[in-house]
C-alpha cells in the first residue's frame, strides 16, 4: 500500500525539502524511530526493556516518595534489580490510596531534566475523582504515542478533523494542534463541544464535511443511529476515531452502515496517558509498553491468560513527579493471544468497564452484560436505552421513545431485553426524555447500583 505523502515541517526558512525539524519535533521523529524498532520486539524481549526502565522508576520512588519508601520499607532494596516476580509481589494501589495520600505520592526531588510538574484531575465518571501530577517528559510520551496511532492508521494529514468532546469551544483552527503541527503541515481542525445536541451535532457536520472525526464512543453510536435513520451521508469522511469510554462492538457496524468507514479506538486515562492502541490490522489493542506497563490480573493478583477477564494495573514508566506503581486503575479487561501482525506489544481483546457496568446474577454470580441492538430494536422505536440494577433480581430499562410507546411494543422490549439478561429478572420499564450523561459528559449503557 502507497503511504500517504506527509508534509514535514522545517524550522529552517528555505530548507523546504528535506525539512529540518525544530527540536521538540526532531525528538519526536526519533522516539517514533525507535518505536518503530521496539514494537517488532519478542514479549521477553521486550519486557527486558520495561525492566530496566521499571529498575530506574522505582529506585527513585524509593529515595524520593515518602508513601513508597514508607510502604516498601523491608520489602525492597534499591540496591538490588527487583525480577519480574518480585515485581509482580509490589503492594497494589488504588484511587482511594491516590485521594489519601494527597502530597505523599509525590516526589521531593523530580528531575530537573523532566520539565515543568503539571497538575491534572480526572473527571471523576466514577464518582472518585483524583488529583495527580506529571512532568514535561510524561507528556512528551503521550505525544509520541499519538504520533504512532496516526502513522499506525495512515491517515492523510492534509485532510480536516472534526473533533466533539467535552470542554471545547466551537472553533475553526488552522491545523490538527499538537503535537502534530510541530512535526507536519496538516490540515484545519474544527471543533464542537459535545453538550451540544445530536440534531446541532449533524448539521455541524454536514457543514464541515471532515476527513477525520473524533469524539466518544456513545456519542459516534448516537450520530450513526441518527444517521443511518435519516440517510445523512458524510461524503469525505474516511475514519471515525473514538476515545474515552469503553466500546461497544456494535458501534463499529454502525459506523459502516451509516457512513461506509471503518472505526479506530484508542484506550487512555487522563492520569496515564495512552494505555493501548488499536492495531493496524485487526481491531484489538496493543498495549503502549514503551511508556506503560500495563497488567491484567485475576482475583487472586495472578495475570490472565489469553481470553481471561480482569483488572486493569498500570505503571506509568516515565512519571518521575507522582509515580503510579502497580495502579488499579478501575477498568476490566480482556487479556489476547499474540497478534497475527507480529507486534510484541501485549493484546487486548476488550476494554469491558468499570466494576460498577458489570451485573449481578440473582445467585451472587458476576458477568458482563450484553444486549446488542439487534437483539431488541425490532420491538420498539428507541432512540437511547440505559439499563441500571437497583437490586440482584430488579433492573430499570430507561428509554428515550421515538414517541410514546403502546403497551404492545412495552411488552416486547421487556421480553426482549429479558431474552439477554435472563429470565430471572425482573425489568421496570421507564420512558424518559432524554438519559444525561454524568458530569464528565461520559455515558454508560450499564449501570449497576450493587456493585461492590
Amino acid at each position: 500500500m502507497t503511504p500517504p505523502t506527509w508534509t514535514y515541517r522545517s524550522s529552517l526558512p528555505g530548507a523546504v525539502w528535506p525539512a529540518i525539524p525544530g527540536q521538540e519535533s526532531a525528538s519526536l521523529l526519533a522516539l517514533q524511530f525507535q518505536f518503530e524498532q521496539s514494537q517488532w520486539l519478542a514479549p521477553e524481549r521486550l519486557r527486558e526493556q520495561q525492566f530496566r526502565q521499571i529498575e530506574a522508576l522505582l529506585r527513585h520512588a524509593y529515595d524520593t516518595v515518602p508513601y513508597y519508601h514508607e510502604r516498601w520499607r523491608g520489602f525492597y532494596d534499591p540496591g538490588q534489580a527487583l525480577a519480574p516476580d518480585g515485581f509482580s509481589r509490589v503492594p497494589l494501589m488504588n484511587r482511594g490510596d491516590i485521594q489519601s495520600q494527597g502530597e505523599k505520592l509525590l516526589s521531593r526531588r523530580v528531575p530537573a531534566e523532566h520539565g515543568r510538574v503539571m497538575k491534572g484531575e480526572t473527571s471523576g465518571s466514577t464518582g472518585s475523582p483524583i488529583t495527580f501530577y506529571s512532568t514535561d517528559l510524561s507528556q512528551f510520551y503521550w505525544n509520541g504515542c499519538t504520533l504512532r496511532d496516526h502513522f499506525w492508521h495512515r491517515r492523510d494529514f492534509s485532510g480536516k478533523l472534526a473533533v466533539i468532546r467535552k470542554g471545547v469551544l466551537q472553533a475553526a483552527l488552522p491545523s490538527w494542534g499538537l503535537p502534530m503541527e510541530l512535526v507536519f503541515q496538516t490540515g484545519p481542525g474544527v471543533t464542537l463541544d459535545l453538550g451540544a445536541d445530536i440534531d446541532t451535532q449533524l448539521e455541524w457536520l454536514q457543514r464541515e464535511q471532515p476527513d477525520y472525526l473524533l469524539s466518544y464512543p456513545s456519542n459516534i453510536a448516537e450520530l450513526a443511529r441518527c444517521s443511518r435513520q435519516r440517510r445523512i451521508r458524510l461524503a469525505r469522511l474516511r475514519e471515525v476515531r473514538t476515545i474515552g469510554e469503553a466500546m461497544a462492538p456494535e458501534t463499529r457496524k454502525l459506523c459502516r452502515e451509516a457512513w461506509g468507514v471503518p472505526l479506530t479506538d484508542a484506550y487512555s486515562s487522563q492520569e496515564a496517558g495512552y494505555l493501548a492502541l488499536q492495531c493496524p490490522g485487526h481491531e484489538h489493542y496493543h498495549v503502549q509498553s514503551e511508556s506503560v506497563m500495563l497488567e491484567i490480573l485475576d482475583e487472586q493478583g495472578v495475570a490472565c491468560a489469553p481470553g481471561e477477564t480482569g483488572r486493569v494495573v498500570l505503571t506509568t514508566l516515565h512519571n518521575f513527579a507522582m509515580p503510579l506503581i502497580r495502579y488499579e486503575i478501575g477498568d476490566y479487561a480482556e487479556a489476547g493471544p499474540p497478534c497475527p501482525c507480529g507486534r510484541g506489544l501485549p493484546v487486548i481483546t476488550r476494554i469491558l468497564g468499570r466494576q460498577r457496568n458489570m451485573l449481578t446474577l440473582p445467585d451472587g454470580r458476576r458477568r458482563w452484560p450484553s444486549f446488542p441492538s439487534e437483539k431488541w430494536s425490532y420491538a420498539a422505536p428507541v432512540r437511547q436505552l440505559q439499563l441500571v440494577q437497583r437490586a440482584r433480581e430488579r433492573i430499570e430499562v430507561r428509554v428515550v421513545p421515538e414517541r410514546a410507546l403502546s403497551d404492545g411494543e412495552r411488552a416486547r422490549l421487556v421480553g426482549a431485553m429479558q431474552d439477554c439478561l435472563g429470565r430471572s429478572f425482573i425489568l421496570e420499564l421507564r420512558e424518559v426524555a432524554e438519559i444525561p450523561r454524568s458530569a464528565s459528559l461520559k455515558y454508560e449503557d450499564f449501570i449497576s447500583e450493587i456493585a461492590t
